[in-house]
């Protein structure tokens, strides 16, 4: 049985501003219905697969928690303390896979990636569990249309059953270079995606690495289970070296081998690449949302939740969510990380976070904001509860609007209606849940000196959240 491995962190600074260090590209659905990170996992539904194990970062672990549940799924999810590349990330997998005495064939996969041809990839994946079976560690190369120079390349040696020996892993070239592997037909876009024996990785990891594989090891002996989520030990894993799998491993083994892929796989690394994947329409213009175009083509235009209006431009991309706009060149969009970087040093939390935040117990907008106020309307979820807290700066009036809110205000419990309404004094403990089988919709009015989201006091949570953070 395949045992899939979806590595879901990064901070997604490339599809800004849709994509904040927060909420980043994995966790949108900026494709199809679903999001990324679920497709991932509708990709493995025909095969023969165990439930996946998801690897992400402890900031988005309630993310990946529920877009894991709206689909069914009940995988295991190894929170790292800190990013480590993929070579320790895999070890962590590897380790947990084969901790009850298995040892199943791994199937490493990004959780931000986009294959359009699933019989394509499923093919694929069946040739390399052929060779993965043989003690390969399998790499999928992605067969090049053009010369990218975005990408790191993997040069094919010898046929093989079902693939080819990797000759060598060619670091990002310029475009020259590039299409000179283009020109030879032997060279694949490097996809970052594996296949492999657990035991077969972690030993060539011993050969190689033997540093990293032993603090791996002892993260994983001293981690802890925290409600659906395995939290690795940060003092230990701090130490771990920073090391991508293709340097740690794949460059120096004998056994790697190279399945190609021809699949209309992307890895999305762009606004462009969003419109190269896109269905467009007669101007070739990729619309979503509220949007009207006048003698425009070739543009990419993403509204959410205002009519966006695009009058003579060409090859342009506009974004447009609730508290930042991005318009650009089609052909600039690689560097919209600058403006991302301008924003880090200005202090602002537009990279970080998006107007509308959420929270293991549903979300927050912030629509309106003062001097001494702010406005937000708040979604609890069925059967969720925020934490038993307190403020010292700021009082709170809530204004149900739909469904039943329990609230807890000092040491009075009551229920709180559709127009009713309860005020919260500075200093007062409270609560607030939602009792119902429907969304709880409040609106909160935030009044005081300070209203930052670090004026939280925690004294119970149910998710196991810091007693004082935002």
């Amino acid at each position: 049985m395949i045992y899939p491995i979806i590595m879901a962190g990064g901070s997604g600074s490339r599809l800004w501003p849709m994509s904040r260090s927060l909420y980043p590209k994995q966790f949108l659905n900026i494709i199809g219905k679903n999001t990324m990170l679920q497709d991932t996992v509708f990709r493995l539904e025909n095969m023969d697969a165990a439930q996946p194990l998801i690897i992400c970062n402890n900031e988005h672990r309630f993310l990946v928690a529920e877009q894991l549940r709206d689909i069914g799924v009940n995988g295991k999810i190894i929170l790292e303390p800190e990013g480590k590349n993929t070579a320790p990330a895999i070890a962590l997998a590897a380790l947990k896979a084969v901790e009850a005495g298995d040892d199943p064939l791994l199937l490493v996969l990004a959780a931000d990636h986009v294959i359009q041809n699933r019989n394509a990839f499923e093919n694929a994946v069946s040739e390399a569990t052929n060779l993965a079976e043989q003690n390969k560690l399998v790499t999928f190369g992605i067969v090049a249309r053009s010369p990218e120079s975005g990408y790191g390349y993997i040069h094919r040696g010898k046929a093989c059953e079902g693939g080819f020996t990797v000759s060598q892993f060619v670091e990002k070239p310029d475009k020259e270079t590039a299409q000179s592997y283009i020109d030879t037909g032997d060279y694949y876009w490097n996809s970052g995606m594996f296949m492999f024996k657990a035991s077969q990785y972690l030993s060539e990891l011993e050969k190689y690495q033997p540093e990293m594989l032993e603090i791996c090891r002892k993260s994983m002996i001293s981690s802890t289970k925290d409600f659906d989520f395995i939290r690795i030990d940060g003092e230990i894993f701090g130490n771990c070296p920073s090391e991508s799998i293709d340097y740690a491993v794949m460059e120096k083994t004998d056994s790697a081998v190279v399945v190609p892929l021809d699949a209309g796989w992307s890895d999305i690394g762009s606004w462009s690449a969003i419109w190269d994947v896109s269905q467009k329409d007669s101007d070739g213009n990729r619309i979503l949302g509220d949007v009207i175009t006048h003698e425009s083509s070739g543009c990419l235009v993403h509204g959410e939740d205002r009519l966006i209006s695009v009058l003579g431009l060409n090859n342009v991309v506009i974004i447009d969510t609730k508290d930042a706009v991005l318009v650009a060149d089609k052909s600039k969009v690689q560097d919209v990380k600058n403006i991302v970087s301008k924003l880090k040093s200005s202090n602002r939390d537009e990279w970080k976070i998006h107007r509308e935040v959420y929270r293991p117990w549903g979300k927050y907008d912030s629509i309106d904001i003062g001097s001494r106020y702010q406005v937000k309307r708040i979604s609890v979820n069925p059967g969720a509860k925020l934490s038993v807290q307190m403020h010292h700066h700021r009082a709170e009036h809530w204004v149900v609007v739909s469904g039943t809110a329990q609230v807890t205000n000092g040491d009075s419990t009551f229920l709180v209606s559709e127009n009713e309404s309860t005020y919260i004094p500075i200093g007062r403990i409270h609560a607030l849940e939602n009792p119902g089988k429907l969304p709880l919709e409040l609106i909160e009015v935030q009044t005081g000196s300070y209203l930052g989201e670090d004026d939280i006091v925690r004294l119970d949570d149910r998710y196991g959240r810091a007693s004082k953070s935002n």
